[in-house]
């Protein structure tokens, strides 16, 4: 079954690759073949991408929490009166 889903989206992006090259006057060969290349790399990077989203993501709340409870400005932020 998961083979099937990774030659339907392999398809996906062949086809893709392939309307874009003839677009311009191309046989769309070239196309279906970046196409199927571009498929195949978006595969590995998105998981990637996601997961140093969320990485940052964690990261800038527990700096922001962490400032919040000592009581840290950050840069540019007037100290507060005393």
């Amino acid at each position: 079954m998961e083979q099937e889903d990774d030659m339907a989206q392999n398809m996906m992006g062949m086809l893709l690759g392939a309307a874009i090259d003839r677009s311009d006057g191309d046989s769309g060969i070239k196309g279906a073949i970046i196409g199927s290349l571009t498929e195949s790399a978006l595969r590995v990077v998105t998981p990637l991408a996601i997961t140093f989203a969320i990485g940052w993501a964690v990261q800038f709340g527990a700096r922001k929490a962490w400032k919040a409870a000592t009581g840290e400005a950050s840069p540019g932020t007037p100290a507060p009166a005393r």
